[in-house]
């Protein structure tokens, strides 16, 4: 029997074979892989997602069920809907984050479940580890006033996201004047009440702030604004509304003007530029003084006006050199020579806070030439910090500084609740919620407060002695000076003074 004839394949269809096997495992090998590749992505990223949610899941804020969007400073935009809310706290959530843990997270949490000794408890653990913190002191106190019931309410409005230091300032005395009435036995049938807002030294937002606060009928008077800017935008509100607004920092000249209902509890610029007119002409001997400022904040613009008013009233004349720290061609490093080659024998700095580090730059470049003077705003820690030899020596009007000899209550008690004397701010502070309070014993009208406030024989007891107003709602006080020297106290080398004078 034959064999069958094995027939062989042409080769052309080997070759066709071989090539689609190959291509067939290319394209295997490519998809297989673009799998592996997406698995791993996928991996990885669920992997870390997975890592930033356990560890927000450890952050204090939600360990214990507290919205983080309620313990932030950040503004909220002009246009939210909820930015009142969010600027806005009793005790129901953090507007400053730099200060206090999870005892005063847990502490907010009560508050805002009503559990007001719970709150008093918590807030009380946090103090323990962040006894600087004004803000927890007042949310101490809030719950004590709640608890009870019966509370009289006032509010206060600071710039903490613009500049959280300064905020502070000016809450350690609207705290310490709170913490020390609601811990006077006399007081225990109605405490005070605190709220604290944030316009961040933005006028749009402390018109809207304003606004919201002359609407809730049991705020009585309101501590703010820190900005003159923000208190001049936020001012023909609470005259319309008929509320009491006291500034702690504000001295623009034009902000009383504004009404019966405004009134100031730190020096108008006109009080501290004569005071220092008064040293550089008449102690220090200069008289053609060279003046730098930001001619776009009216504060400034009002000091700069009142203290060329006041040196030539002294006999002293204004250098001719224009130096506006707010114009898009300053140059720091310039003004020194400039003001000089013109004949100046002194300078002074009259920034707001936003040109601040500028007019250190000022200082610099002027390497101790000629001698330096500055407004209130050129008292700050910044100044010492970065300004070191460059300012030493400058002299400065401020509101209230604390007698080296002198033996204060309000500087004692500072000093037990805050570990420091206090500032001009905290102590203007003071003063104004003191003012209220005073007020406050009298009536619970916003109308009657008013009445009383601008009584010729209004006094309140205040930081440094009474307190007196003017009719047109500024403060009977002139200020003090302090003088940067080298010390040990600010932690910089350098400390603000006490400069005794006549």
């Amino acid at each position: 029997m034959e064999k069958p004839q094995v027939v062989p394949v042409p080769s052309i269809f080997i070759q066709e074979k071989h090539h689609f096997m190959s291509n067939q495992e290319t394209r295997n090998n490519r998809l297989i892989f673009v799998l592996l590749f997406l698995i791993g992505v996928i991996t990885i990223t669920t992997t870390i997602f997975f890592m930033l949610e356990q560890r927000k899941k450890n952050s204090p804020a939600d360990a214990i069920g507290i919205d983080k969007q309620k313990t932030t400073a950040e503004t909220p935009s002009i246009d939210s809907e909820e930015k009142a809310e969010k600027l806005w706290s009793q005790g129901n959530q953090m507007l400053i984050t730099a200060e206090g843990g999870i005892d005063k997270l847990e502490g907010i949490r009560a508050y805002s479940s009503e559990n007001y000794q719970q709150a008093q408890i918590k807030f009380r653990a946090s103090l323990e580890n962040y006894a600087n913190d004004p803000e927890t002191l007042i949310y101490l106190n809030n719950s004590k006033a709640v608890a009870q019931g019966n509370e009289v309410t006032i509010a206060v409005s600071v710039p903490i996201g613009a500049n959280l230091n300064v905020a502070q300032e000016i809450l350690r005395g609207v705290a310490q004047a709170q913490n020390q009435f609601n811990s006077n036995q006399e007081n225990k049938n109605r405490l005070l009440k605190v709220i604290i807002t944030n316009d961040n030294n933005n006028p749009e937002l402390a018109k809207e702030i304003a606004t919201k606060l002359v609407q809730e009928s049991e705020i009585l008077a309101v501590v703010g604004h820190n900005a003159s800017d923000s208190s001049i935008a936020a001012a023909p509100i609470y005259q319309e509304g008929g509320l009491v607004m006291i500034t702690p920092t504000s001295s623009a000249k034009s902000l009383t003007e504004i009404g019966n209902y405004i009134y100031r509890a730190t020096p108008s610029t006109r009080a501290l530029a004569e005071k220092l007119a008064d040293y550089i002409v008449n102690v220090a001997r200069k008289t053609n003084i060279a003046i730098c400022a930001d001619e776009r904040a009216k504060a400034t613009v009002s000091f700069k006006s009142d203290l060329t008013w006041a040196v030539y009233q002294y006999g002293g004349v204004i250098n001719g050199v224009k130096c506006n720290f707010s114009a898009a061609d300053f140059n720091p490093t310039k003004i020194p020579a400039k003001v000089i080659s013109n004949g100046a024998d002194a300078l002074v700095l009259a920034p707001s806070l936003r040109y601040l580090n500028q007019a250190i730059e000022v200082a610099r470049a002027n390497q101790q030439q000629l001698p330096l003077f500055g407004s209130h705003t050129t008292f700050s820690l910044t100044t010492l910090k970065q300004g070191q030899i460059s300012v030493n020596g400058l002299v400065l009007p401020v509101a209230w500084y604390p007698k080296p000899s002198e033996n204060n209550s309000f500087t004692n008690n500072a000093q037990k609740l805050w570990q420091e004397t206090g500032s001009w701010r905290t102590a203007m502070a003071y003063d104004a919620t003191q003012v209220i309070i005073k007020g406050l014993q009298i009536t619970n009208s916003r109308q009657q407060l008013q009445e009383i406030l601008a009584h010729p024989r209004f006094i309140a007891e205040g930081s440094s002695g009474p307190i007196r107003f003017m009719e047109n709602g500024d403060r009977l006080a002139r200020g003090v000076l302090v003088r940067v020297e080298p010390g040990k106290k600010s932690g910089t080398g350098y400390d603000f003074t006490y400069l005794e004078s006549k």
